[in-house]
């Protein structure tokens, strides 16, 4: 028995630490099931499987504004640092799991107005994921979210009292099975809204075991398709995953 980061660092032929890296980035699986514990001790002769994270890609850029289609598996603040302009900086963020439209400022007076966009609530996005169960009719979900740390980690919940409003509309698109493919527009942005709205009226997305979803999966299945402000509108293409479900 070794742990798992050695054993893995082994496999690939890479640092203990860049192997450690790797399993804290949840990228490392044996057969389906992901390894969670860098430290946890495994047979020597285990056979790890790395998740290979895709390109970024490129939507469009101007002097003001660059708009890419953010991967899966890739935090925000680092896609921001592997960006070769100082000047670039992130105007909203993405979950780690979560893909799809990112934007950065190129400028300061850019990055300004558009920061008062989003305080004044002037900007559209639009989602697609797949979640738990047969949904069937369009919902708008108006309910408060308060969000405190939980194991080190931000954990959102509805809560009357201490709450901030959230607005959340989420349309049907297609049912495969017991999951459904939904649209989502939100008309506020709180911490994981998307995520606790519709595990509050029992539709988690895929893949999201801390708001309930009870599925396996390499990742959330929810991705930011499209976004407008101060004029632009960007659409990301839809990973594979999203498309189809399985």
């Amino acid at each position: 028995m070794e742990k798992a980061y050695k054993l893995l660092a082994q496999q690939e032929d890479i640092s203990n630490k860049k192997a450690k890296e790797l399993i804290d980035r949840g990228l490392v699986y044996v057969t389906d099931k992901k390894v969670k514990i860098a430290r946890a001790e495994m047979p020597n002769d285990t056979n790890f499987r790395v998740e290979r994270i895709e390109n970024v890609k490129i939507i469009y850029q101007d002097e003001h504004i660059l708009a890419i289609n953010k991967p899966a598996l890739l935090d925000s603040y680092e896609l921001q640092d592997a960006i070769e302009e100082d000047e670039t900086v992130l105007i909203h963020r993405l979950d780690r799991d979560t893909s799809g439209v990112l934007i950065l400022a190129r400028n300061e007076d850019f990055l300004a107005d558009a920061i008062e966009a989003f305080k004044r609530r002037k900007v559209k996005k639009r989602y697609v994921a797949w979640v738990e169960g047969v949904f069937c009719e369009e919902i708008t979900i108006n309910a408060p979210i308060a969000t405190h740390k939980q194991g080190g980690k931000a954990f959102s919940e509805i809560n009357e009292e201490r709450g901030r409003p959230a607005i959340t509309v989420v349309k049907p698109l297609e049912i495969q099975g017991k999951k459904s493919k939904v649209e989502i527009e939100i008309m506020t942005g709180r911490t994981h809204q998307i995520r606790v709205h519709l595990s509050s009226i029992g539709h988690p997305i895929v893949g999201d075991e801390r708001y309930g979803s009870v599925t396996r999966s390499k990742r959330i299945l929810l991705h930011a398709k499209a976004l407008s402000l101060l004029g632009y509108a960007f659409e990301a293409k839809e990973p594979r995953d999203i498309q189809k479900y399985k």
